[in-house]
């Protein structure tokens, strides 16, 4: 398989390391998309009784796949329907193949549970090593792993991929942030990978301690777990003197590793689609868009055993692009948000990213914000909470808001209200992460 270079002058170290499939041409990609897509159907309908009643119903059998566009025909797979098969009831394999269970956080009483043979766990190391290649890491490399660890993906995924890789690992975990900074400060690692808005809360620490971010180690920065904007690379970027890439990933798909930016590009997250089949939906028809159109992104799982995944509706927003780094593998463009966290304010959408993007575009934002939404009377109203850095006074914090206020209404077109304040106020978890919308609507009977 040849890769062309032509048009991309990457650097010779990052070719020489490719994977043979990611030098594969677009045809190649496909041809063994369909081969294991059929694979993954009969596999699906033969051993999970969930798939069989839901392909009978919309009529359909495994036989009926013979191109990549009949997958079109074969229903959606919600998270509903995990949750009302908990916590086993998707399986493809028994029980005692199972070697690791993970899930997601319960926030109906039931978490999302997904299971893992030894040949699920051997796939998922190496698309997460392929990942961090992919953002620049090389082994020989340390990295300081910030992510949760327990049923949570995210650090066992990439910890696991890291190792694969040939990096040292340091297992920090969520949480402990004056710790986090004096350990980076100490065992000098030449990466990090945590979600984009604890890294910002890293920084607040590397503040208190009096350090300057840009002396830190660090070269590389990989974020992941939530939705995050061009704007904040760019502060973090500059604030920290590192490339930032975007993985993406999700507990009922595989976790982190399911699709990377490539340092080199920087321009949209490959999707490793030996793995992973895209597609991109009208979120309210469900049709099938074309390549470049943005909707919500449905993921059917190629080689996982365990728990085989068929056409899950992602919630999240985005579209799907040719390769560029990786030119068989097609690029998502990042996701800007998820039609579950899309506010309509009087007959307005509005994402949280948006908001986010004219806060990076001020002097005094930290980046830390939540959206709270309320009713006064009939009409919902919404208040942006931001942190400032540093100090302002009492008459530039008022300026502050007003523009603010007035950049919202010229962009966005609604009108909302801002309170500022100082850093560390709003209330955050124990892995640093703000909730970036809380809605105190009364609830309508």
């Amino acid at each position: 398989m040849s890769l062309d270079l032509t048009e991309r002058p990457l650097d010779r170290s990052i070719v020489d390391n490719l994977d043979a499939v990611e030098r594969a041409s677009r045809d190649e990609i496909i041809a063994l998309q369909t081969q294991r897509l059929a694979q993954t159907l009969r596999h699906a309908y033969d051993n999970v009784p969930h798939y069989r009643a839901a392909f009978d119903k919309a009529g359909v059998k495994p036989d009926d796949f013979r191109e990549l566009a009949d997958l079109r025909h074969f229903p959606f797979t919600v998270k509903t329907d995990l949750r009302d098969n908990y916590p086993f009831g998707l399986f493809a394999v028994p029980r005692e193949k199972i070697a690791r269970l993970h899930g997601s956080s319960g926030t109906t009483g039931k978490p999302v549970v997904v299971g893992y043979t030894a040949n699920d766990l051997d796939m998922w190391a190496n698309v997460v090593a392929r990942s961090l290649r992919a953002a620049g890491l090389r082994p020989g490399m340390m990295v300081h792993n910030a992510y949760g660890y327990g049923l949570f993906t995210g650090g066992l995924g990439v910890h696991y991929g890291a190792e694969r890789l040939g990096c040292s690992v340091v297992p920090m975990s969520g949480g402990m942030t004056e710790r986090q900074v004096q350990l980076i400060q100490d065992f000098k690692p030449d990466a990090i990978m945590v979600t984009p808005s604890y890294m910002l809360t890293l920084l607040d620490g590397f503040a208190k301690a009096g350090l300057d971010p840009r002396d830190s180690s660090l070269k590389f920065g990989i974020f992941g777990a939530e939705p995050w904007t061009n704007a904040m690379r760019l502060e973090i970027e500059k604030t920290f003197g590192l490339d930032a890439t975007d993985i993406y990933g999700l507990s009922e798909v595989i976790g982190p590793g399911v699709a990377q930016e490539c340092v080199e590009t920087k321009d949209g997250l490959h999707i490793w689609e030996d793995h992973f089949y895209p597609e991109v939906i009208d979120p309210v028809t469900g049709e099938v868009l074309p390549e470049g159109e943005k909707g919500e992104l449905v993921f059917t799982s190629l080689t996982k055993e365990a728990f085989p995944i068929i056409r899950y509706r992602t919630r999240d927003l985005t579209r799907l692009l040719p390769g560029t780094a990786r030119p068989g593998m097609r690029r998502m463009e990042k996701i800007r948000g998820r039609s579950d966290d899309m506010i309509i304010l009087r007959g307005v959408n509005v994402f949280p990213t948006q908001i986010e993007e004219l806060l990076f575009a001020t002097s005094w934002s930290s980046g830390h914000y939540q959206l709270e939404l309320s009713r006064s009377g009939r009409m919902d109203e919404l208040t942006v909470h931001a942190e400032v850095k540093g100090e302002l006074t009492a008459l530039d914090a008022d300026h502050a808001m007003q523009e603010l206020v007035r950049r919202i209404k010229a962009n966005l077109g609604v009108s909302t209200h801002a309170v500022l304040h100082e850093q560390g106020q709003l209330e955050r978890s124990l892995t640093g992460k703000i909730k970036r919308v809380v809605d105190r609507r009364p609830k309508e009977d």
